[in-house]
């Protein structure tokens, strides 16, 4: 298969929508398909469904089922779908194959959560969900530091269906030398850290970034985007400065409020309600003035 496409498709902001739920507590279906609709209507080309910024592994499996299903749906055409999927093997390779029966492109490989990972276990995790789906693009989501980059070429030797990565190590060095070593032009590069890391992760090899922020503000994501593109690093620092306060809130006590931040910010626009699933907790009230005078500043 020419997976060239969707190849294109990830070398851009890769947007991680937010799960809005009901009063409740159950997912909010029509808001669902507004806010996935706002990012669409922003500019946004490729959204994950079931990322962590959706509270993957909060919603249940018939959730995920359903999110998916809804995003497909709206983008009808107008983006591409890239689905989180995970836990053990087989509700991993359940969730790719239902991604692939509701006509997603592509799946993202969460990072496994099992305590004992082993470099050639990890292979071969990755391996059967990829051979599951031959069909659809496969971006690993990788934060273990101790992951060589031989072992990722080694996946993509037996599946050549894996044509992404979703690098989330908060270390641009080593980054640069994960990538190098497992093929920098093999694979697109996305810096998995968001807009903080965007810029260190682009001068070393990445062409696209996720994000959660771009829930909230669309234009704000694309226009780092467009700066780094060119190469035009003073121009994407300036994003990085206005947004880098709101980021901060996010990534603050191990990123405890990272959904929680993005769900603050939509509440005060009117879009989405605060509620999050524990472990994720809301805000304090202080905490949310902080958010607001945030994205105040943004003139959204």
């Amino acid at each position: 298969m020419d997976f060239s496409p969707l190849k294109a498709a990830l070398a851009d902001v890769v947007a991680i929508p937010v799960t809005p739920f009901a009063e409740d507590g159950s997912i909010d279906v029509a808001n669902h398909r507004a806010l996935t609709r706002r990012l669409l209507d922003g500019g946004v080309r490729i959204v994950t469904p079931n990322g962590n910024t959706g509270e993957f592994y909060a919603l249940t499996p018939d959730e995920r089922r359903l999110v998916t299903e809804l995003t497909v749906e709206e983008a009808a055409g107008r983006a591409t779908v890239l689905v989180g999927v995970g836990h053990d093997v087989p509700a991993a390779v359940a969730a790719a194959e239902h991604a692939a029966e509701a006509g997603a492109a592509m799946v993202m490989v969460h990072q496994p959560v099992h305590p004992y990972v082993a470099q050639e276990g990890w292979v071969d995790y990755h391996r059967a969900i990829a051979e599951a789906v031959p069909e659809l693009g496969v971006v690993p989501y990788i934060r273990n530091p101790l992951l060589a980059g031989d072992r990722l070429a080694a996946l993509a030797d037996s599946c050549p269906n894996v044509i992404g990565v979703k690098y989330a190590v908060p270390d641009a060095a080593r980054f640069g030398a994960f990538a190098r070593d497992a093929g920098l032009e093999r694979f697109v590069w996305v810096a998995g850290l968001a807009e903080l890391y965007a810029p260190s992760y682009f001068a070393t090899g990445a062409t696209g970034f996720t994000s959660g922020l771009v829930n909230v503000a669309p234009a704000v994501s694309l226009d780092m985007l467009e700066a780094l593109r060119a190469g035009d690093y003073v121009a994407a620092m300036k994003v990085w400065e206005r947004i880098r306060r709101f980021e901060e809130l996010r990534a603050e006590e191990q990123s405890a409020n990272n959904v929680t931040v993005v769900k603050e910010a939509l509440s005060v626009l009117g879009l989405c309600r605060r509620d999050v699933r524990a472990p994720s907790r809301v805000l304090p009230q202080e905490r949310r003035a902080e958010v607001a005078e945030q994205i105040a500043a943004w003139a959204l």
